[in-house]
């Protein structure tokens, strides 16, 4: 078991990660502006032009979850300085099992996942995530009324 001041170092680490430039804008858009509604919506911007970004945001939270899940960094220290993964999880996970399916890769956010169904009330804070998620998104693309 890690100590709180090893698990610390690690999650101050990766939040320096998180502000590499590209790595920002990547998940940016992913919070902002992915809002899928279908397995297909997704499938179509996994395999488009914003493909890079979909891949490193999921790659960059399924390896920092991977460090709760082998024992590096306490997972409730984790889960308490990394919300971010719970939105960007909210997004797929209805998804997953397809997307598993049809990558081929049964293993696909398995970090990620274990570490987010570990919370007390977890599929419950999810689905309010992915409710206000959409209706952000939605409120983003549709324009405003004149008053």
């Amino acid at each position: 078991m890690p100590t709180p001041v090893e698990s610390a170092h690690l999650i101050l680490k990766l939040f320096e990660l998180r502000r590499e430039p590209v790595l920002r804008e990547a998940r940016q858009w992913f919070l902002g502006e992915f809002n899928p509604a279908t397995f297909e919506e997704l499938a179509a911007v996994a395999g488009g032009e914003r493909s890079a970004s979909f891949r490193m945001v999921l790659g960059y939270w399924d390896m920092a979850a991977s460090l709760v899940t082998f024992g590096a960094i306490d997972a409730a220290m984790f889960r308490a300085a990394n919300t971010e993964m719970v939105a960007t999880f909210a997004k797929v996970e209805p998804f997953l099992e397809d997307i598993r399916r049809v990558s081929g890769i049964p293993e696909f956010l398995e970090h990620v996942e274990g570490v987010i169904r570990a919370m007390p009330g977890s599929a419950e804070r999810l689905a309010l995530l992915r409710t206000q998620l959409r209706a952000a998104g939605q409120r983003r693309t549709t324009p405003e009324e004149p008053n």
